[in-house]
């Protein structure tokens, strides 16, 4: 245990946490237990090795590290967080694990003009003139300083704007024409005590500048049990002030932030009925109501519901209706008359990414390529490819429609999810390999091992390959026309190609590379003008990527050499292996990545 900090009575700066580092922990990113590692702390002129508390940080991979353990979750945090599956942080939480950025009082503050002198403040007085001097005085115990050939001179409880005045009329009386300027060289420290339900409750010595926020900072702020709605300052046993936390987070308010004086008494109390405020807000988290305040005072705290919001339902679960009727559904406009109750959990419905019938969906779709006017276009719901074309000026003559790519969002997510999928089963019977290798000879151990990390090296490759959502046409290759009834969604985007000139041969042959198109031509004239396949070429797996998208297997068709050829098409002949899946990855790696051919061409690895 980490006690309250102390610092020197001479000390202008407050005790406190000092704000976190963010550290990557690659090897195992999700540890978050006590770590050490070097700490510069500020004025102290060097690295201290000092123990540090971790906590798992916003991103992946990271954790934040504290010089005194973050305060442990209350258990209304805990329901919260197996109520919405997901954590919800109390509000004002990270300004108090922060170390209270932006409020403790540092050794470079400003003194203010209206700050009365105490006795341990000590004066740095210039005279110039008809004497010189350069004074470091220090106000004694009773509230004097004692300026040599002048004598004793009361300041304590003077405005310190005040200051330099005084102290030249005094001057003025013993030498004529002395010029006198005075700064305050280093404030003198406080004693307070931090009681109630506080992370770290206990005496602290602040500044004479510092205020009821800089002493609760410093004891690391309310615990899970405290609030933040009522932090008192009692001076000889008179309550003195009694600070709302939320006037100084929600409207930058600090006006109820007294300063201290020698011996002051804070108290955190006990935090107030909570209430967990989640969904189309502008700051999800769980908030501590007052007596009378209601579920719309609750979600103005959370900075009022987003631009997404849904204000006609939300969600009320109510502590009183577990075992009943559950969650009631209500408008805001009843909602936020709803006295708050303890542990009400509020959820804000959103508009967005809830999908709307095609019927009612306004289309912006995109065309380019062999059109008379490529560009981007507003569709009424409902409209089709024919409305489509009509507003770009319909195809030009140099149109190959049968070539024609259609992009379209919801076949990509659905592509993408089976595509995840597969990657996933693949990487866990690559990972699986050595395990399934029946027994043998470390040498054949050892080649398991590596044929397995050869396959999960190209399963990361093929991670980052993103399915591009072309939905496969259903035309002739001598189509003139697109389908016109075909219906068009939001953010649909047509390429109409030109002809091409070439058709592309790749993978184990002699020649790989582009050949010009020529008519009536069979596919397997290609493979000879690419000096056909190698020896290591492994001749029944041969595939074609067509213009359209398709895929044309030799395992599917064995007569795919006497294929006719189609302007556009890509032929790929693997290399033989063992007839392995994962050693057919590589190859087909390779040729997703070089030619940019979609993610319907790894079909073909399996065979």
């Amino acid at each position: 245990y980490y006690g309250p900090p102390q610092v020197p009575a001479t000390s202008a700066e407050p005790a406190r946490p000092y704000a976190p580092t963010v550290i990557q922990n690659s090897a195992n990113p999700a540890r978050s237990d006590l770590a050490t590692t070097p700490v510069t702390r500020p004025g102290e002129g060097g690295a201290t090795v000092q123990p540090l508390y971790a906590r798992p940080g916003a991103t992946p991979g990271q954790f934040e590290l504290y010089t005194r353990p973050p305060p442990a979750p209350g258990q209304f945090e805990a329901f919260v967080a197996q109520a919405l599956g997901r954590p919800l942080p109390r509000f004002g939480a990270s300004l108090i694990l922060s170390g209270g950025r932006g409020f403790a009082t540092g050794p470079t503050t400003t003194v203010p003009p209206d700050y009365r002198l105490n006795p341990g403040d000590e004066l740095l007085i210039g005279v110039t003139g008809s004497v010189e001097a350069d004074l470091r005085l220090v106000i004694d115990a009773e509230g004097r300083i004692f300026v040599p050939r002048i004598g004793p001179i009361t300041v304590a409880g003077l405005r310190y704007g005040d200051l330099s005045d005084a102290l030249s009329r005094r001057f003025a009386e013993q030498f004529r024409k002395a010029r006198v300027s005075v700064i305050i060289g280093r404030l003198h420290g406080l004693t307070v005590y931090v009681t109630g339900y506080a992370v770290s409750p206990g005496a602290y010595t602040v500044s004479s500048l510092s205020t009821l926020v800089d002493a609760v900072l410093a004891a690391g702020g309310p615990s899970a049990a405290g609030s933040f709605r009522s932090i008192q300052l009692r001076r000889g046993g008179q309550p003195v002030a009694d600070l709302d936390l939320y006037d100084l987070l929600l409207r930058g308010d600090k006006t109820r932030d007294a300063v201290l004086q020698n011996e002051d008494v804070l108290y955190v109390a006990p935090a107030g009925p909570e209430v967990a405020v989640s969904g189309a807000v502008n700051s999800e988290a769980i908030y501590e109501a007052k007596a009378g305040e209601t579920l719309g005072d609750v979600i103005r705290f959370a900075g009022g519901f987003n631009s997404l919001a849904d204000e006609s339902r939300l969600i009320v679960s109510r502590l009183a209706d577990l075992d009943r009727a559950g969650s009631q559904q209500l408008d805001f406009a009843v909602a936020k008359r709803f006295p708050a109750e303890r542990g009400d959990i509020v959820r804000v419905l959103s508009l967005a990414g809830v999908a709307r019938p095609l019927e009612r969906q306004a289309i912006l779709a995109t065309i380019e390529g062999e059109v008379d006017h490529a560009g981007r276009y507003y569709l009424a719901p409902g409209s089709t490819l024919a409305d489509l074309l009509a507003k770009a000026g319909g195809l030009t003559s140099g149109a190959y429609v049968f070539g024609t790519e259609l992009d379209r969002v919801s076949v990509k997510a659905q592509q993408q999810a089976s595509f995840d999928k597969a990657i996933g089963d693949l990487e866990l019977s690559a990972a699986a390999l050595p395990l399934s290798t029946p027994g043998g000879t470390a040498e054949k151990a050892a080649s398991a091992t590596a044929r397995s990390q050869a396959a999960l090296a190209v399963v990361d490759r093929l991670k980052q390959h993103k399915p591009d959502g072309r939905l496969v046409l259903s035309l002739e290759p001598e189509a003139r026309a697109l389908p016109g009834s075909l219906a068009l969604e939001d953010h649909d985007r047509i390429i109409v190609p030109p002809r091409p000139k070439t058709v592309g041969v790749f993978g184990a042959v002699y020649q790989p590379g582009s050949f010009l198109f020529g008519p009536a031509t069979r596919l397997g004239a290609y493979l000879r003008l690419a000096g056909g396949p190698r020896k290591i070429a492994d001749k029944g797996d041969v595939f074609v990527v067509r213009a359209n998208g398709a895929v044309l297997s030799s395992q599917q068709d064995r007569g795919l050499r006497d294929r006719p050829a189609l302007p556009g098409d890509v032929i790929f002949v693997p290399v033989r292996t063992s007839r392995g899946t994962f050693e057919k990855l590589l190859d087909v790696a390779t040729l997703v990545y070089q030619f940019g051919i979609g993610a319907l061409a790894i079909k073909a690895i399996g065979g």
